[in-house]
C-alpha cells in the first residue's frame, strides 16, 4: 500500500483483518520492527463491522497502541459472497439489447456435475425476474461498428418504468458493448437523469469481454451486492476514521488506509472499491491462500494444496511456484462470474457443519452450518444440532476450550447431541461421532481432487497446507485419502487469512477481446488495446497514491485453436507486438494446452490459434512481513506431558496421548504419533502412523512415519 504519510513519533502498524464466520481474525506488522502479533475474536454475524473494530481495538491494546498508530488496514470480508451464497438477492431490473429479453432463461446447456443428465437437474431461479426485464433499441456488431442508432425513446421509457416499480438496483449489458460502449454510456446517462435514486453496473466497466450471458450475469451480481459492499464499507471507514480521530494529522488522505482484499489475489481502497463490489466476492478465502502460498513457498515447497477450514466451510484451492492459481470461470452459488479470481472451491464442511439423517436413514454432514451464532453444541449459546467441532470435542480431539481458554466449551452438551444422533442411526457413540469426521474429510477430499486430480495433476507430488481454526483437524486422514505427500501446519495457523492479507499488493485487471486469428493479426491494433488498458492501470494506480517508478504492469492473453469454444490464458511480455512477439505468445499456448489436455498442435499448420481477450493486471507493490527463522537450540528436551484420550478410530478405540504445546516446540524437533499439538486459535492432531517436524520457520511438517524414516 501506498505510503500514508504517517507523522513523525508516531508507530508504523498494518492490520490485517479477515471475517470468518465464526471467528474474526487479526495480524499486526509492526513496520519498523518487523514483529508480528495475532489475535481473534467472535464474529458477529447481525453486524460483521462490530466484531470488525472489536478485533482492531483488541490487537490495539496488545500492542499498546492507539489508532493513530495505524498506517493501513487491509481487510478480506464476505459481505458479498453470504449476500450470494444465501440466495438473498434484492429485486433486480435489467436492461439489454432489443430482441435479447430472455438472455438469461437461456443461458447456458451445461448441467453442474453430480447430476447425471438434465433430466435430473432443475435451473436455478434467475437472478432478474423475467418481468424485470426491459429492452432497448440500437445495435453494435462484434467490431463495434453501429449496425442501429440507440433509441432514446424507448430508454427513456425503460428509465422510467423501473422508476414507477421502485426497482432501484440496475444492471446494463447491451449485445457487443465489450467492442464499443456508447450506447451503454448513454442509457446510464438516461437513467441519472430519468432515475437518480438508481444504482447501476454497465457491464462494458464490470467486465469488458465477450460472451452475453456471462457478462450480463456478472454485471448483474456487480449490482446486487452494490448496495451491501458499500453501506458495509462505508460503515467500517467511518468507525476506523473515529479511531484516527485523536490525531492531528488525521484527514481524509488517511481514510485511505482503509484496503479491501479483492478476489483477484490484490487489494483496493476503500474509497474505489464500492465501485468495484463483484470483485470481493471471494476476498477471505483469495487472502488465505496468497498467505498459505508465501508461508509453503518459503518453507521449500513449490507444489502445495492449501486447506483453510473455518466454522462455516472450507476453501481449498492450488498453489505451483508460489502462485495461486487464477480463474475467470469461477461461480459463487449459483450464480456465474468471469471477473479474474484465485480458483478456490468451497465445501460445507466447516467446524460448524451440522451433522444430521437424511430421509433415506444415512447420516450427512452439511452443508447447513450452526456458525458462530447459536454455534456448536459445546459452544452453549443455543446450538440444537450436533455439528463437526461436536464430534472433535468428544473424541478428545481438540481440548475443551477454545482460543487459550478464553471460550469454555461443553463437552457434555456435544456428548448428549451425538448420542441421541447415534441412537436414531443405531450406532454405538464412537462410530457415530468418527463417521461425522469420516465424512467430512471425504467432502474436503473431493474438493481437493477438484482443483487438482480433474486437472491432470498427480496430488502424490504435493503438500497439503492446512489452516484456519478447523484446517488442520483432518489433516492426516487427507494424507490417507489422497496419497498427498505430507502436510505444512504454519505457525498460528487460525490466521493465515489474515497474515495473507498484509503480503497482498494494490491490483486492478483490465480486459478487451480482441478476436482474431493468428495469421492475421494487426499488430498496431494490438499493441494500441494493450496501451489503453495499460493507461487505465496507471490511472488507477495514481489514484491509489503508489509514485509512477514503483508501478508494475503484467500483460496476459487469452487464446484458443480455432473452433475451440474456450481460451487459455499464456502470459505476455512487455515489449514491441510483431511476428516474433506472437509466435511467441503461440508457442508458450501450444506448452499450456499440452500441459493442461495432454496434446497441442503446434504442429498441424491446418490448426490455426485464434486471439481473444487481451488483458493487462497494474500492480501497486507493498512491503512484504519477512517470515523470521527460529533458532535452533543447543539442546532441547520436553518435559512429561500431559496426557488424554483421544479416538482417532473407532475399531482402535481411546489411546493415551500426549499434549504438546506449540510454543514449547524448537526448530528441528521431531515427534511420533498419536501426539496433540495445541495453541492459541487452532489444534493439530498427529495421528498414530504419522511423524512431525518442526522446520527452521516453525512450520509443523507431517508426514506418514516411513517417509520420515526414510529422511
Amino acid at each position: 500500500m501506498a505510503d500514508t504519510g504517517t507523522r513523525a513519533g508516531h508507530r508504523r502498524i498494518r492490520i490485517g483483518i479477515d471475517t470468518g464466520g465464526t471467528f474474526t481474525d487479526v495480524v499486526a506488522f509492526e513496520e519498523d520492527t518487523g514483529a508480528l502479533l495475532t489475535t481473534k475474536t467472535p464474529s458477529t454475524p447481525g453486524n460483521p463491522a462490530d466484531g470488525f473494530i472489536a478485533g482492531i481495538e483488541k490487537i490495539l491494546a496488545l500492542l499498546g497502541a492507539t489508532g493513530s498508530d495505524i498506517t493501513a488496514v487491509a481487510h478480506g470480508t464476505t459481505v458479498a459472497t453470504n449476500k450470494l451464497l444465501e440466495g438473498k438477492v434484492e429485486r433486480l431490473g435489467f436492461i439489454t439489447t432489443e430482441g435479447y429479453e430472455f438472455m438469461l432463461e437461456i443461458a447456458r446447456q451445461a448441467v453442474p456435475d453430480g447430476y447425471g443428465n438434465s433430466y435430473f437437474w432443475v435451473k436455478p431461479p434467475r437472478i432478474v425476474a423475467a418481468d424485470h426485464v426491459r429492452t432497448v433499441g440500437g445495435r453494435m456488431d462484434f467490431q463495434g461498428n453501429e449496425i442501429r442508432p440507440f433509441d432514446e425513446e424507448s430508454a427513456v421509457a425503460a428509465a422510467r418504468w423501473f422508476k414507477e416499480q421502485g426497482i432501484t438496483t440496475l444492471g446494463v449489458c447491451f449485445l457487443h458493448s465489450y467492442a464499443d460502449d456508447r450506447h451503454e454510456r448513454a442509457m446510464r446517462e438516461i437513467l441519472r437523469r430519468e432515475h437518480p435514486d438508481a444504482i447501476v453496473s454497465i457491464s462494458s466497466e464490470v467486465l469488458r469481454e465477450y460472451r452475453e450471458y456471462e457478462r450480463a450475469m456478472t454485471t448483474l451480481v456487480d449490482a446486487a451486492v452494490k448496495p451491501n459492499v458499500s453501506r458495509y464499507v462505508s460503515n467500517i471507514a467511518a468507525r476506523l476514521h473515529a479511531l484516527w480521530a485523536g490525531d492531528p494529522d488525521t484527514g481524509t488522505e488517511r481514510t485511505r488506509g482503509f484496503f479491501v482484499m479483492k478476489s483477484n489475489g490484490g487489494v483496493l481502497s476503500a474509497d474505489e472499491v464500492v465501485h468495484q463490489p463483484i470483485t470481493t466476492v471471494l476476498s477471505g478465502p483469495a487472502a488465505g491462500a496468497l498467505g498459505a502460498a508465501l508461508i509453503a513457498q518459503r518453507a521449500g515447497f513449490e507444489k502445495v494444496l492449501t486447506c483453510d477450514g473455518g466454522g462455516t466451510s472450507t476453501d481449498v484451492s492450488l498453489v505451483l511456484d508460489g502462485q495461486p492459481t487464477l480463474t475467470t470461470e469461477g461461480s459463487v452459488g449459483a450464480y456465474p462470474s468471469k471477473i479474474p479470481m484465485i480458483d478456490v472451491v468451497t465445501v460445507g464442511a466447516g467446524g460448524g457443519s451440522i451433522a444430521w439423517v437424511s430421509p433415506e436413514g444415512a447420516l450427512k454432514v452439511g452443508p447447513q452450518s450452526a456458525g458462530a451464532d447459536p454455534g456448536p453444541l459445546c459452544y452453549g449459546t443455543g446450538g440444537t444440532d450436533p455439528t463437526i467441532t461436536d464430534a472433535h470435542v468428544t473424541l478428545g480431539r481438540i481440548p475443551p476450550h477454545l482460543l487459550g481458554g478464553e471460550i469454555p466449551l461443553d463437552v457434555e452438551a456435544a456428548r448428549a447431541g451425538i448420542q441421541d444422533l447415534a441412537d436414531r442411526l443405531g450406532l454405538d457413540f464412537e462410530r457415530c461421532a468418527t463417521g461425522i469426521l469420516e465424512i467430512s474429510a471425504w467432502n474436503q477430499a473431493n474438493a481437493l481432487r477438484q482443483v487438482s486430480v480433474k486437472r491432470g495433476l498427480d496430488v502424490r507430488d504435493f503438500m497439503l497446507t492446512t489452516f484456519g481454526g478447523s484446517g488442520s483437524l483432518l489433516a492426516c486422514r487427507l494424507v490417507d485419502i489422497l496419497d498427498l505427500a505430507g502436510v505444512v501446519v504454519p505457525p498460528n495457523p487460525g490466521n493465515v487469512s489474515a497474515f495473507g492479507l498484509l503480503t497482498v499488493d494494490v491490483k486492478n485487471d483490465y480486459v478487451q477481446t480482441h478476436v482474431t486469428k493468428q495469421d492475421r493479426l494487426d499488430y498496431a491494433a494490438i499493441a494500441q488495446i494493450f496501451a489503453s488498458l495499460t493507461s487505465r492501470a496507471q490511472q488507477a494506480l495514481d489514484k491509489e497514491g503508489f509514485p509512477r517508478a514503483e508501478h508494475q504492469y503484467a500483460r496476459t492473453v487469452d487464446l484458443r485453436y480455432f473452433g475451440q469454444a474456450y481460451e487459455v490464458r499464456v502470459p505476455a511480455p512487455d515489449g514491441a507486438v510483431d511476428p516474433e512477439y506472437a509466435a511467441e505468445l503461440a508457442a508458450r499456448f501450444h506448452d499450456a494446452h499440452r500441459q493442461l489436455y495432454g496434446y497441442d498442435f503446434r504442429d498441424d499448420p491446418t490448426q490455426q490459434v485464434e486471439w481473444v481477450n487481451l488483458r493487462v493486471t497494474g500492480i501497486g507493490p507493498i512491503r512484504r512481513p519477512q517470515i523470521p527463522r527460529l533458532q535452533p537450540p543447543g539442546w532441547w528436551a520436553l518435559a512429561d506431558p500431559p496426557h488424554r484420550d483421544v479416538c482417532f478410530d473407532a475399531e482402535e478405540g481411546y489411546v493415551r496421548t500426549a499434549i504438546v504445546q506449540r510454543c514449547d516446540l524448537a526448530a528441528g524437533v521431531r515427534l511420533s504419533g498419536p501426539v496433540i499439538i495445541e495453541e492459541f486459535g487452532s489444534t493439530v492432531p498427529v495421528h498414530p502412523g504419522f511423524a512431525v517436524r518442526v522446520d527452521d520457520f516453525g512450520n509443523l511438517v507431517i508426514t506418514k512415519a516411513e517417509q520420515e524414516e526414510t529422511r
